[in-house]
């Protein structure tokens, strides 16, 4: 037993996620309609990113014909800038074969299913000391991953199949459900003491541990089939994701997989360090290519993806 006093999460005071105030309601969230998006690209001049984003569109595409895996990558704000329907309509028409995210994307994701909105006020939370202190949310999740290693499942297999399995109103719009129905891997890497669930004490940390580190290895294992044309894909994680991404690649060649000629992209708001340098630049110096778009979410990720959608069904 350690000798250090820890502070005593039995005693916060919480409260019920119905009387918060939220920022995003599923109402506001993108709709999936047809599109025609190839008179645009053709309108566009065929130079710097113009150029880039239609060579990524056909490695896609091609990546989709020879069927080669496509793996995202998200953070939270792809599921505040109400972009799950999008994910979920390339989940189902089969293009997209693996997902990986940081634990906010579980969060936002529960939050929406359940309730049809997510995302708090903070700067005002935080001020009173209630920021993350709901109830539903936290308890609700922690209690799926204590049974989830109890059973031996993955972190985000297991809240997909919850979210799957229960009543929750909203579940038509969770990214974890549809990956859960469809059988393709979703993968949650946390990072302790980074997400409002674990200020709670129905937190259970071997539980948490034990099931993301069995997605790490899981995700390991679907990158195999990334060599020669599959595309990875990271919407809007600055910081843990390219660093996964990074060990994970390791961990593949080391055991003698062959993984290289493979594509990746970023898709952010701002440029950062480590998705250029751990995503665009050292995995494809052995063959491929890196991209990097910046723009607001909730304008590139469409643009990109009912581009791509127009593309696969030739229209």
């Amino acid at each position: 037993m350690s000798k250090f006093k820890e502070i005593d999460l039995s005693k916060l005071n919480r409260y019920s996620i119905s009387d918060r105030l939220s920022k995003v309601n599923e109402k506001a969230f993108a709709q999936v309609q047809e599109t025609e998006l190839s008179s645009f690209w053709n309108s566009v001049p065929q130079i710097l990113k113009a150029s880039e984003m239609q060579e990524l569109l056909n490695h896609c595409a091609e990546a989709v014909r020879r069927r080669k895996p496509i793996i995202v990558g998200m953070g939270g704000h792809v599921i505040k800038c109400g972009l799950a329907p999008l994910l979920i309509k390339m989940i189902n028409m089969g293009v997209i074969k693996g997902i990986l995210s940081n634990n906010s994307v579980v969060i936002h994701d529960y939050e929406i299913a359940h309730f049809g909105n997510t995302s708090e006020d903070v700067t005002t939370a935080l001020a009173d000391g209630s920021f993350g202190m709901a109830i539903e949310t936290a308890d609700g999740i922690n209690h799926i991953i204590t049974k989830a290693s109890e059973e031996g499942l993955g972190y985000g297999e297991a809240v997909g199949k919850a979210i799957s399995e229960s009543d929750a109103p909203y579940k038509d719009k969770s990214i974890l459900a549809a990956a859960y129905q469809k059988q393709i891997p979703f993968t949650v890497h946390v990072a302790v003491g980074t997400d409002i669930i674990h200020q709670h004490a129905s937190a259970d940390g071997k539980a948490i541990g034990d099931c993301s580190l069995r997605d790490f290895r899981i995700f390991c294992n679907s990158l195999i089939e990334l060599n020669d044309g599959g595309v990875f894909l990271n919407f809007g994680s600055a910081v843990i994701l390219p660093e996964v991404f990074l060990k994970a690649i390791t961990v593949v060649r080391n055991l003698g997989y062959p993984l290289k000629d493979f594509y990746t992209a970023v898709f952010d708001m701002n440029m950062h360090y480590r998705p250029q340098t751990n995503v665009v630049d050292r995995p494809t110096m052995t063959g491929g290519k890196g991209y990097y778009f910046v723009g607001h979410h909730e304008i590139m990720i469409p643009l990109f993806l009912l581009s791509l959608r127009e593309k696969i069904l030739g229209k």
